[in-house]
């Protein structure tokens, strides 16, 4: 895939293919599901947090620990679940939103760095990623 600035929403994610999401649990990776509706799918760019913000407050009010799954978004509600997928190597992880940002406009999501080494874009810092979100 090759470098978009812009993420790409996906009607599907509201159309038919909602009401098969629908009070069912998604299987992620090993051990790791989430339930509800899906209401948002989009592809873009992701990054991850610097160690400098480690232990700083977030927008949520929660103190950002890089250990934890966590991500900022612009626009989605604090306590949502995302899944995040790494379109260069398939893996998957659950993060919760805590803060707002990115604050770079070609990024669509920051997360922390227990969630980037989890989809192996610690090496490169940003990688291209798709994002689901659940309520």
């Amino acid at each position: 895939m090759g470098e978009k600035s812009e993420s790409r929403f996906d009607s599907s994610a509201q159309s038919s293919d909602l009401s098969d999401t629908k009070d069912k649990e998604e299987s992620l990776s090993t051990e790791k599901k989430v339930k509800g509706n899906r209401f948002l799918m989009a592809e873009g760019r992701a990054s991850y947090y610097s160690n400098r913000f480690h232990g700083r407050k977030t927008a949520s009010g929660d103190h950002f620990d890089r250990r934890e799954f966590t991500a900022a978004h612009r626009s989605l509600p604090f306590g949502t679940k995302v899944r995040v997928t790494n379109l260069a190597n398939g893996k998957k992880v659950v993060v919760k939103i805590n803060d707002r940002g990115p604050h770079t406009r070609n990024r669509i999501i920051d997360i922390s760095q227990a969630a980037a080494r989890e989809l192996g874009m610690v090496r490169l810092g940003v990688g291209n990623v798709r994002i689901e979100a659940y309520n």
